[in-house]
């Protein structure tokens, strides 16, 4: 089977798509054949040493689509088609290749009105978003600013905090020309960060009153400006530092406004949360409630080009990979 293989952490010129034995069926796991795999920022973070715990060679990838060819231990049918997502590309190797083994638990149904594609691109957004959403204290009525409109989580937590009710969902942009985009998607309230600063245009939006919840995918300053207009009693869950590691903290916002700050990685979710958490999501994707984005595939053999493509182009939406010849 083919496989892309990070055969050492110095960037790109690491990958190379190799031939490798098609895993054997396992007692304990469920072999499914990829048929569609998602590129994420966390591809990049492993490709240049930024996971410690990560070791080459690696095939890398934590989430994506298939059909199950042998069950193993799972009650689930051969032939039924799934999504995926785990420790998969960080502690282990991961879905950018044609076969995988994976841990039953790990698994999720789909339907046939989700295709491969979509269904590849979702589980670590969705689920993500979902699950930051809950632990932040989201209801419906409640304020949301999600940053990052063209990214896959803060995407996803703006769809979701609108189709369970929010008050208001707010995002960023970081052109104009991105955020003319997300207006001709359907996405109102983004701040264009090429013309005024977050926090000024969430006051502008508001009213002066703030948000009440702030789900962070960026970290640096923009974290530090959402602290800003928390309103009350007002929650931020961290789960990103795509923009910089280090936010500076003014913590009279902490004090004054009596401010939660915590973070989330989907990691740390319990198998019974995530699951669950599915059952909420599967329904809204399906009836079109919520629909994630796509903006590029590429064939399994130009994943690293992929990759350049999601870091240094910042689509709008999400890249995936298709086991094309």
């Amino acid at each position: 089977m083919r496989s892309v293989v990070a055969t050492n952490f110095n960037g790109y010129e690491g990958l190379k798509v190799m031939e490798r034995p098609k895993p054997e069926p396992s007692t304990d796991r469920v072999l499914v054949r990829v048929t569609a795999a998602a590129i994420n920022p966390l591809d990049h973070t492993i490709l240049v040493g930024g996971l410690p715990r990560a070791k080459a060679p690696l095939v890398l990838g934590n989430e994506g689509a298939g059909i199950v060819e042998d069950a193993g231990p799972s009650l689930i049918a051969p032939g039924s088609r799934v999504a995926f997502t785990g420790p998969y590309g960080a502690a282990e190797d991961g879905t950018w290749q044609e076969y995988l083994l994976v841990r039953p638990e790990d698994l999720f149904p789909l339907p046939d009105s989700v295709d491969d594609v979509t269904a590849a691109s979702m589980t670590v957004s969705y689920l993500t978003a979902f699950l930051s959403l809950r632990q932040a204290g989201f209801a419906p009525g409640k304020s949301v600013l999600a940053p990052a409109i063209g990214g896959s989580v803060g995407n996803a937590a703006y769809q979701l905090a609108a189709a369970l009710g929010a008050s208001r969902v707010i995002s960023t942009a970081g052109s104009t020309p991105k955020a003319e985009t997300a207006v001709e998607a359907g996405f109102d309230d983004v701040v264009d960060l090429s013309v005024e600063g977050l926090a000024a245009g969430v006051r502008r939006m508001t009213g002066g009153a703030g948000v009440d919840i702030v789900i962070d995918s960026l970290g640096g300053t923009i974290m530090s400006e959402a602290m800003d207009v928390l309103a009350m009693k007002g929650s931020l869950v961290s789960i990103g530092y795509s923009a910089d590691r280090i936010a500076p903290i003014n913590v009279t916002n902490l004090i004054w406004k009596d401010l939660k700050i915590s973070g989330f990685s989907i990691f740390r979710a319990s198998a019974e949360d995530i699951h669950a958490a599915w059952k909420i999501l599967l329904p809204l994707i399906s009836s079109g409630k919520i629909e994630p984005l796509i903006d590029r595939t590429f064939p399994l053999a130009e994943a690293g080009d992929g990759l350049a493509y999601l870091i240094e182009k910042r689509p709008f939406g999400k890249v995936v990979l298709t086991m094309e010849a």
